[in-house]
């Protein structure tokens, strides 16, 4: 009996040890709110020696990382900068919000908080420095922040506040390249540098990209500043360090486009001893292989800090008391690109990489005149139009497929498109799958054209409006899947959905039939009806199609009716159009110069006037013959 008591004494003491122990670790969970600094850079991809890169000079970073916990796979959910932001202030999808084109200003919903206002109702010191750029004309960049401007910082808060700071660098910025350096002044090699396949090695590109490293060991350095600033005071055992890239870049075929080298971003996060609870890992220095993105980092914030995360948010919380389970896949979007329209959705798993082009009758490499400052992709479409590009190197002028499936991780420059290969129709299915549920979950507002939700929305939120059951979304989503498959045995479909009562519908009905091209020729008399539709859109669409089957004069009739239209943005669609179809004729010039004449504003801002610049250039006209003075 004394046996049994002694061995029921050490069981109990076991347990009384071990509960000590577990309660002596929740009780080193520290009761101050971390400081927390964020450092971002722009326009760069993972080009960097902790992430590998052999090439790269980048000292102050492999450092961080060294100290820190390098994310292997994390996403900007926008190939650029404007959505990009948007996302990361809200932690909604930025096409969930309405606000997916590049640059738009389109307002936020109420539902929808900016994070630094979660900071500051929890005692936190916010400060900006001092890149904004939140696509949204509703947010007061100046009263969701303690200070915002190029002189905002931690050293000016308050004695005994935590402090949450943001210094942004634009050093690695795409214009970085606009501007050539001589060749014997850069300290990364032309001849040396690494060159993905599908860029042609011309000297200009060579030169870009060795300019480009340049310019990513230069916002290193400016990386390393701001980290001795915060150890020369003392702060970095109570700060937890974030450092990431807006998005991927910078040479054409990254920023811009949902490939891995447009959304795949570096990201490092250096959390002190103090607060190694919230270690993703049990080493510093380790790697995470964790999928997160961009509208992950609301949530994250809130958990790290001890608010309930709010059910609005649409990410994954990846540190912190809330952090959930490791996600299957992240997502990413593109829609208009300054003047020039395109739409593509992506999911990204840990392995596959899947595209959905909703625009495949457009080339990759549309003319977007901010793009084509850089003298690398100049001179690329001059080698492409010499006949000097391989398959590969080509494949960026041609017309995209509606479906593109990698294995990114076996193929890093996403080159090899799998979605016809027999041996990936299951991930093919899954990731196609994941994409559909995915947009409608979030109820993304890019399947309706951008100057008919102007129309129809005026400066309602789309957010509200998408929630307020005045739209069919799930009928709008399946006309956009049918039309843009480009099947001759959809034909009936598409007419009837020129008939439908939804002008998103519509729009789509009519974008299948253009992607028909010539087997979609039973069906002009149902879009010379179109051709009077009430939506912009739908017109646009409908004269394309009609011009490329022949019906050149009703379609520039069309397309002139349009040109006088008050929506900047149907005007936008519609100079879209007579670019692609090369059309060039007295009448449509004069309808052209006759918009730019008559427009309030001629700032590069409005995308319609680069469109029309772009026109007037093309066409070799003299803009001082008619008295046209553009503001840039």
């Amino acid at each position: 009996m004394k046996l049994k008591n002694l061995r029921l004494f050490c069981f109990l003491f076991c347990i009384a040890i071990v509960c000590i122990t577990f309660t002596g670790c929740e009780e080193k969970v520290p009761e101050e709110l971390p400081n927390i600094l964020w450092l971002t850079s722009e326009d760069n991809s993972p080009f960097l020696g902790c992430y590998g890169d052999e090439f790269a000079t980048t000292p102050n970073l492999d450092k961080l990382a060294s100290e820190g916990f390098l994310y292997t796979h994390a996403y900007a959910n926008a190939p650029v900068c404007a959505p990009t932001r948007n996302t990361i202030l809200t932690g909604v999808y930025a096409c969930s919000n309405g606000n997916q084109h590049m640059r738009s200003y389109y307002p936020l919903s109420e539902t929808v908080v900016p994070y630094p206002v979660y900071l500051r109702q929890a005692g936190y010191y916010c400060t900006n420095n001092s890149k904004t750029d939140y696509n949204t004309n509703n947010v007061d960049e100046q009263a969701i922040w303690d200070e915002c401007s190029k002189t905002a910082h931690w050293i000016n808060r308050p004695a005994g506040k935590p402090f949450f700071a943001v210094f942004n660098t634009t050093i690695s910025h795409e214009s970085s390249i606009h501007k050539s350096i001589p060749n014997n002044e850069l300290r990364h090699s032309p001849d040396e540098v690494p060159i993905p396949p599908y860029h042609p090695a011309t000297p200009e590109m060579k030169h870009d990209w060795a300019q480009y490293y340049d310019k990513v060991e230069d916002m290193d350095t400016q990386i390393g500043k701001w980290l001795k600033e915060l150890d020369d005071a003392g702060l970095a055992e109570n700060t937890i360090v974030f450092y990431y890239g807006d998005h991927g870049g910078v040479l054409a075929r990254s920023k811009r486009y949902v490939y891995e080298t447009g959304t795949q971003v570096p990201f490092i996060v250096r959390i002190p001893e103090k607060y190694k609870y919230l270690f993703p890992e049990k080493q510093v220095g380790a790697k995470v292989n964790r999928l997160i993105s961009f509208v992950d980092l609301v949530p994250t914030l809130l958990s790290i800090i001890g608010i309930e995360i709010p059910d609005y948010l649409q990410g994954d919380a990846f540190l912190g008391k809330q952090k959930t389970a490791d996600p299957e896949y992240a997502y990413m979007f593109r829609g208009r690109m300054d003047e020039r329209y395109d739409m593509s959705r992506a999911v990204r798993n840990q392995q596959f990489r899947y595209i959905r082009n909703y625009m495949p009758n457009r080339i990759y490499g549309q003319r977007i005149d901010y793009l084509f400052m850089a003298p690398s992709i100049r001179s690329w479409k001059e080698a492409y139009e010499k006949g000097e590009c391989n398959e590969v190197q080509s494949a960026f002028w041609e017309t995209k497929p509606v479906e593109e499936l990698y294995d990114t991780e076996n193929d890093p420059w996403e080159i090899n498109n799998l979605a016809n290969n027999p041996e990936y129709k299951d991930i093919l299915e899954r990731m196609r799958a994941a994409n559909k549920e995915w947009v409608t979950r979030i109820k993304d507002t890019g399947f309706i054209p951008e100057a008919d939700r102007v129309d129809r929305v005026g400066e309602t939120p789309m957010y509200d409006y998408m929630r307020s059951g005045k739209v069919n979304l799930e009928e709008i989503m399946e006309a956009a899947e049918i039309a843009t498959l480009g099947k001759a045995e959809n034909i009936d479909l598409l007419k009837g959905y020129l008939k439908n009562n939804q002008s998103a519908v519509r729009y789509w009905g009519a974008s299948g039939l253009l992607i028909l091209g010539d087997k979609a020729v039973s069906a002009i008399p149902d879009l010379k009806a179109a051709t009077t539709d009430e939506s912009a859109n739908v017109v646009s669409v409908t004269a394309e199609a009609l011009y490329n089957l022949g019906e050149k004069e009703m379609s520039k009739k069309a397309l002139l009716a349009v040109l006088k239209n008050p929506n900047e943005f149907a005007r936008c669609h519609a100079l879209n159009v007579i670019d692609c179809i090369d059309e060039n004729s007295k009448d449509i010039q004069e309808g052209v110069v006759d918009m730019i004449s008559n427009s309030d504003s001629k700032t590069r801002n409005k995308y319609d006037m680069r469109a029309a610049k772009w026109l007037i250039e093309k066409w070799g006209l003299n803009p001082d013959d008619y008295k046209i003075d553009f503001a840039w």
